[in-house]
């Protein structure tokens, strides 16, 4: 199935200088907004309390969040899990409450909704630990781009592929991080684990793109660099198209129908799937353009050896 029933024909790379303007501005936006207003990092990072807790029916996530609310938990993160009779809740550190305080808090808020519950120690998560896992997590991004990076220049044989790709790669996780710090939804690790997921969705159009450029350079090695590019884009573009509409039908009903708990989760995939086509069409390929990209850095030539005629 094809999004459009012709092959396009759009000047991807001769209107690139737009979408660089535009991008380095969403960038620095983001940026800006990431030192102005921060994250709104969760307990995964933060450190705070966890609470598991057992009903003897069906539990009311909304009604649960309410009474830790109203106990003076700011913005707790409460779950099922399991079945629908357990939940599992995240607090923020709260200077204001001692341990015994917040356990007071949190058994008589857990209670008030029914007195039947049953409440499992109480786990208190350290400053250290998030710190741990927010290094971790910028670790993880940081060899993922690494890999991908080593992993291009080796498959394409030119530098100029790679920086394309990683340039586009990078260019998603800020706008990403850019929109939870205007927004403030609760950055956790399951956001992270979507901005990983978002790399690959992105890689996986761009390594799409790079084979039709391969294909365009080996069917005609004189073939002008622009016209190879803008013919790849066009001749991806509907498949590319077509995926992430698929791709973001499901990551929608996510979104609308998964409630708080996989609110952020989902917020970054749509953001993610959405930047990630946009620069996976008009970066990576216009960047490498810009950086020379020709046919014979695709398919370099190799020397023959002389022979000496001698015996």
């Amino acid at each position: 199935m094809e999004f459009f029933h012709k092959v396009t024909n759009f000047p991807f790379m001769a209107t690139r200088r737009v979408w660089y303007a535009l991008s380095i501005a969403l960038v620095i936006a983001s940026i800006a907004l990431f030192f102005v207003r921060g994250l709104n990092l969760s307990v995964d990072f933060t450190g705070g309390t966890i609470v598991e807790a057992t009903y003897p029916g069906t539990a009311d996530i909304e009604k649960i969040r309410g009474a830790l609310e109203a106990a003076g938990f700011r913005e707790p993160t409460v779950q099922a899990f399991g079945n629908s009779h357990d939940i599992s809740a995240r607090l923020a550190p709260e200077s204001k409450f001692s341990i015994d305080q917040v356990r007071e808090k949190v058994t008589a808020a857990l209670q008030g909704v029914d007195a039947g519950v049953t409440i499992k120690p109480l786990e208190f998560v350290g400053p250290q630990v998030g710190d741990e896992l927010r290094n971790s997590a910028f670790l993880a991004i940081g060899w993922t781009l690494l890999l991908v990076f080593i992993y291009i220049w080796f498959r394409f044989h030119t530098w100029r592929l790679s920086m394309g790709a990683i340039l586009a790669l990078l260019h998603d996780p800020i706008l990403i991080i850019g929109w939870f710090a205007l927004s403030q939804t609760p950055f956790d690790l399951a956001v992270v684990a979507a901005l990983l997921a978002v790399l690959g969705y992105s890689l996986n159009d761009t390594i799409i793109v790079f084979d039709r450029i391969r294909e365009r350079f080996e069917a005609n090695r004189k073939l002008d660099s622009r016209l190879a590019l803008d013919q790849s884009v066009n001749q991806t573009l509907s498949r590319t198209i077509m995926t992430k509409v698929t791709t973001l039908i499901v990551v929608v009903a996510l979104l609308v129908l998964g409630g708080s708990a996989l609110r952020g989760f989902s917020e970054a995939l749509v953001i993610g799937i959405l930047v990630g086509t946009y620069s996976s069409i008009y970066i990576s390929s216009a960047v490498a353009l810009d950086l020379g990209l020709k046919a014979e850095h695709v398919f370099p030539t190799v020397r023959s050896k002389e022979v000496d005629s001698l015996p």
